[in-house]
């Protein structure tokens, strides 16, 4: 039997993390979440996680402050990310540091199928 995948959600919006791990469990995955993304890097640092999904716009510390934190520790550097926003990532910067980029609202199947692409889980 292969080891559930484990998603570290940050959303600062409660409906939105509920959505996310309502299609998530469903899918077969464990899931944590975070309403920020200083509560979201302090998660990241203490458990283990195969994929963070993490928002754009968020109180304490945005989405992108939090991956470019992720993107410095040697041992989360690698950690797979996909925002999620209904802000376009920056042309400059492409995605900004995560692996890609879905728009709000995420359909169901797009998130399902993005994490399991991203955290290698069976399609």
């Amino acid at each position: 039997m292969t080891e559930m995948k484990r998603v570290l959600i940050v959303d600062d919006s409660v409906t939105t993390r509920a959505y996310y791990r309502s299609v998530l469990e469903g899918a077969g995955f464990g899931v944590d979440e975070a309403v920020n993304g200083l509560e979201g890097l302090e998660r990241a640092m203490g458990a283990v996680f195969d994929l963070a999904i993490v928002d754009v716009n968020m109180p304490k510390m945005d989405g992108y402050t939090m991956i470019d934190s992720l993107r410095r520790d040697p041992e989360l550097a690698t950690l797979p990310i996909l925002t999620i926003s209904t802000e376009p990532p920056s042309p400059a910067s492409e995605t900004r540091g995560s692996d890609y980029h879905i728009y709000k609202p995420a359909a169901p199947d797009d998130l399902a199928t993005m994490a399991r692409l991203l955290t290698g889980a069976a399609l």
